[in-house]
């Protein structure tokens, strides 16, 4: 996309760099968007999505945001499969949510988490391409004077197949453009498919080398000043006072505004000007009750909430405090998992123009439509007289999707200088500050067993936050959050993989603190892992079992389940001797619709100094799209895993967080990646998520293996309070 675009009319806006001259220009019939009106005579549009030029060239419009997981190249692997065109000839374009909005949301659906980019996109994108095709091979058809249904398409170009004629999508796009759209066109059966389900090269790579890929970071405007802010470091304290004097005479500061009731921000000709302005800016703040919380308050509250009577059910089957209560043997493990910020590279950032008729924002968003909600609350503007402009991300993971108070505090910045366009940055003090964290919990498992060792019974307590109670409340079911059972669920898309368990129970009880949580890469299912996994190591040691024999034994009702964990094993050499000092530990899961496991090989050198070897991972995603993309996904998020399980953490002293950057909010570097080994195992059906399902799984294969190598079981993370190094 360029750096800047240019005031559009709703008319015009399809019509613009994308579709100048002749072309067709197709949108995909959405179920939940009106017929939209035709344009006129000189605008070749039937709706919004595809567009050809006249040079062959494919522009496809996503609504779906990229911040390098492949989404948007994947996306356009499906357009294309259908549609028949050149892959040497397709690019991509962001449409923009206002106008969206203006046409009935015609583009569905912007937001990208939850790894359901492609997985809830597949259908009508595929039918987007194919309803394309057959509109251009109509077309060359009539021009012919010949049934349609003999001609084909392929790589753009259109053939006769009797006479051998041909011509090409650009030259028929025009008169594509004013053929009726065919209600029902049939798509390809997964056999006949060319191009999904290979390794294409990714559309943004280039860009990204080059450095023409522009960010909400590097984007300018002629006559942009610059701002960055400070809120409250205690989350829910306010503005008490601020001394503006003191740094209104500095080099370059145009302004000191407070922005709402908690936060102060200084505009200035540069970002430095501004932040080192803020920096010396006296600040009172009003912290409130919440500054009187601390890591080990929040601890005691959750240690209470595991033996609390009551708890909302997420998962039941048969009675499970019969069976720990008439136990032969009674396993039991308290667990913890820490708030986690998400350290995206790119600090929180938007450009926002405000007039009394106007307000734009730039900015990387995962969610152009929750980002345009909060430019109309914060404008006071009317929807026709907003909009949002997408721009790549530089990192997401779950912060740039249902969090938009940057946005917010930009346009009401902007609202300070009308006219002028100022952009908005945080500070990494700020990000890591002002997050909405990973959430705290702890768990405590109890396991029972018959004189057999058989396993009959199993009680999961989860004792902490809920994501939904404090960003979607309206989600809650009779006051219970199911995203807190993801991984351990009756049924859908993250089912429980020991169904033949004969008596089981998960339970939450929610313990909610000041400190916001929220959407982080992979979610509830991160601790999940940890706590199931983790303990059916520790049942299978404790009936004298080997760890994967007794899993085997309780995922008969669960097949998918064991296909992935039976092919790591297996890829993995488990039950052969590994290299001498080496260990290996397993986890699985089912997470968006996507069945995953994990075989960890590690080696521990002077009790406590890690090597993780080799992570062999397995996943049925039912199809895969684009192998290449997710053999990277899954890399890069054990990544994001292996740098929680090891370092990250974050904790609260005087109702603030404690860590500010990176130097004590650290990561995993290159030298200390082990080999991945992937397996991509598309078993048709289904469609399952990528880029977050893998995550879980890492975490625990590394633990289960540092506790075969050592016999220490750790039960909390970050490793590093262990006394724990990775090497």
């Amino acid at each position: 996309m360029n750096n800047t675009m240019p005031n559009l009319s709703r008319r015009s806006f399809v019509i613009g760099s994308a579709a100048v001259g002749s072309g067709l220009a197709l949108g995909l019939n959405l179920p939940f968007a009106s017929r939209l009106a035709r344009a006129a005579e000189t605008t070749p549009e039937i709706t919004a999505w595809v567009v050809i030029k006249p040079d062959d060239s494919v522009i496809i419009r996503m609504a779906r945001s990229e911040m390098g997981q492949g989404t948007m190249t994947g996306l356009s692997q499906m357009v294309t499969e259908e549609l028949e065109c050149d892959w040497t000839k397709v690019s991509t374009e962001y449409p923009t949510p206002g106008q969206s909005v203006a046409r009935k949301r015609a583009w569905g659906d912007f937001s990208t988490g939850g790894s359901r980019g492609i997985r809830e996109s597949h259908e009508y994108v595929r039918r987007g391409g194919a309803t394309a095709r057959t509109m251009l091979i109509q077309a060359a058809a009539d021009e012919w004077k010949v049934p349609s249904a003999e001609c084909a398409a392929a790589n753009s170009i259109i053939t006769h197949t009797p006479s051998g004629r041909t011509t090409t999508y650009g030259k028929v796009a025009e008169a594509a453009s004013r053929l009726p759209i065919p209600k029902d066109v049939a798509l390809k059966d997964p056999k006949d498919w060319k191009i999904i389900g290979k390794r294409m090269r990714r559309l943004d790579t280039m860009d990204k080398l080059t450095g023409k890929q522009i960010y909400g970071a590097d984007f300018k405007l002629p006559g942009m000043l610059n701002a960055t802010i400070k809120e409250c470091p205690v989350f829910g304290g306010k503005v008490k006072s601020f001394d503006a004097a003191k740094v209104e005479g500095r080099k370059g500061v145009r302004k000191v505004v407070q922005v709402g009731d908690s936060a102060v921000a200084v505009i200035a000709e540069t970002w430095w000007q501004a932040k080192t302005a803020l920096d010396a800016l006296p600040i009172v703040w009003d912290e409130g009750e919440s500054a009187k919380v601390s890591s080990a308050t929040l601890a005691a509250a959750l240690k209470e909430g595991l033996g609390a009577e009551q708890a909302f059910v997420g998962n039941k089957n048969g009675d499970a405090k019969s069976a720990i209560a008439g136990a032969t043997k009674k396993v039991e493990s308290v667990y913890a998992y820490p708030n986690l910020n998400h350290a995206a590279m790119e600090p929180l950032n938007a450009t926002a123009r405000y007039t009394p008729d106007r307000c734009e924002v730039w900015l990387g968003t995962q969610n152009g439509e929750a980002a345009f909600a909060a430019v109309l609350a914060a404008s006071g503007l009317p929807a026709d007289k907003c909009e949002v402009y997408k721009l790549m991300l530089g990192g997401g993971f779950g912060r740039r999707g249902a969090f938009h108070d940057f946005v917010r505090q930009a346009v009401l910045i902007a609202k300070q200088m009308p006219g002028t366009p100022v952009k908005l940055m945080w500070t990494r003090e700020e990000d890591m500050t002002q997050g909405r964290y990973h959430p705290l919990t702890q768990c405590k498992l109890t396991g029972a067993f018959d004189s057999n060792n058989n396993l009959t019974g199993l009680h999961m307590r989860i004792s902490g936050q809920s994501i939904l109670n404090s960003v979607r409340p309206e989600a809650l079911v009779n006051g219970m959050d199911p995203a807190t059972f993801q991984g351990v669920a009756a049924s859908g898309e993250f089912e429980f993989g020991y169904a033949a368990i004969p008596n089981f129970l998960m339970d939450h009880a929610m313990r909610n603190s000041h400190v916001p949580p929220g959407f982080w890469r992979g979610v509830n299912v991160n601790q999940n892992a940890i706590y199931m996994e983790c303990f059916m190591d520790e049942l299978a040691h404790a009936a004298g079992q080997d760890p994967l024999e007794f899993r085997r034994k309780l995922m008969t009702k669960n097949p998918k389940h064991l296909a992935v964990l039976n092919a790591v094993a297996e890829k993995a050499d488990w039950g052969k001797p590994a290299a001498k000092g080496v260990f290996r530990g397993l986890a699985q899961m089912k997470a968006y619709n996507s069945y995953v496991a994990a075989c960890a090989e590690v080696s521990v050198t002077d009790g406590n100094r890690v090597k993780v070897h080799r992570i062999v991972c397995a996943t049925d995603p039912g199809y895969a799209v684009n192998p290449a993309q997710i053999e990277r996904q899954i890399a890069g998020s054990f990544v994001y895993g292996l740098s929680a399980l090891f370092y990250q953490e974050c904790t609260v002293k005087n109702g603030r967080i404690e860590q500010t950057n990176f130097h004590n909010y650290n990561s995993m570097k290159i030298a200390q990646m082990p080999k991945i080994e992937a397996i991509v195992m598309p078993s048709g059906g289904f469609w399952g998520g990528v880029g977050e399902p893998t995550i879980c799984v890492a975490a625990p294969a590394v633990l289960n293996a540092i506790a075969a190598a050592t016999g220490k079981r750790y039960r909390s993370v970050p490793l590093k309070n262990h006394g724990i190094t990775l090497v």
